[in-house]
């Protein structure tokens, strides 16, 4: 099982897909826990899943950890496909239960939608997709532990 989650190849494609996947997700993530970039906090969110949403607190509480840890251990290179799967899993319920595809493909640019089309969605799982196949690439904790294990 190691073997799977950390295998990597030692090129620069997996490097430049992890830190892109998760330099995108890590304001996101930010935002939820530390309450930076303008986001809410921890329990503000957890609010706003539980309350606004009424959505589990378990998921709530696995979407946030997902966009916070998740892109902190993709920056670092750590179980980056486990946690590609993980963003994969999350976009795509995102996307139908953010009800992002009722309002179309594109974002909405000029306000002129109801709300987010899913065109943004699409691009982290791609990502996300790419890291799977690629592995972390240069630079990375799943590279060292490939060679401990």
């Amino acid at each position: 099982m190691k073997a799977i989650i950390f295998k990597t190849n030692n090129d620069w494609t997996g490097l430049i897909l992890r830190l892109t996947l998760g330099l995108i997700l890590f304001p996101h993530g930010a935002q939820k826990v530390l309450g930076w970039f303008g986001g809410p906090g921890f329990n503000a969110e957890m609010q706003f899943f539980t309350q606004t949403l009424y959505i589990p607190w378990l998921i709530g509480f696995l979407v946030i950890v997902i966009e916070f840890a998740g892109a902190i251990a993709l920056i670092a290179g750590f179980a980056s496909r486990l946690c590609a799967a993980a963003i994969i899993g999350l976009f795509t319920g995102i996307i139908f239960v953010g009800q992002h595809a009722q309002n179309g493909f594109f974002m909405n640019w000029f306000g002129n939608q109801q709300g987010e089309g899913y065109e943004y969605h699409l691009l982290i799982i791609g990502l996300a997709l790419a890291v799977i196949v690629q592995g972390s690439g240069k630079f990375s904790v799943d590279r060292k532990m490939q060679h401990a294990c």
